[in-house]
């Protein structure tokens, strides 16, 4: 799989995982963290992308991954070859107004017309 088979699917896919990184920002931002906080958000074009062959479907699976200053991986998006994608995304702070809950990511799946988004929450033990 060569560089240019790997940018050809980030071409195609780049409308896809803008969409994508969209819905995923929404639902940051819908939970209601304060803006002096500056929780980052995905850019599309910010992930390090590789073609991944699927062992089941032999598919190429275009895989992408976020990280931040530091080198840590703080996410991934993954878009098989049937046309569905997974998202996960970290967002590791104290849910802002349900103090029992912290928000590990938040995780997106399904298809370009059928986006699902949740947030990924941790009980705190009291």
């Amino acid at each position: 799989m060569s560089s240019s088979d790997v940018n050809m699917q980030i071409d195609e896919k780049r409308v896809y995982g803008q969409t994508v990184c969209g819905k995923i920002a929404e639902c940051i931002a819908k939970l209601g963290f304060p803006l002096e906080l500056k929780l980052p958000s995905p850019e599309f074009d910010a992930a390090v992308f590789h073609l991944v062959v699927d062992p089941y479907t032999q598919s190429q699976d275009l895989t992408g991954y976020w990280y931040d200053t530091a080198k840590q991986r703080i996410g991934q998006i993954k878009f098989y070859g049937d046309g569905s994608f997974y998202a996960e995304y970290d967002v590791v702070q104290p849910h802002p107004t349900k103090k029992r809950w912290f928000v590990e990511a938040i995780n997106a799946w399904g298809k370009l017309d059928n986006i699902k988004v949740e947030a990924k929450l941790l009980d705190i033990p009291q």
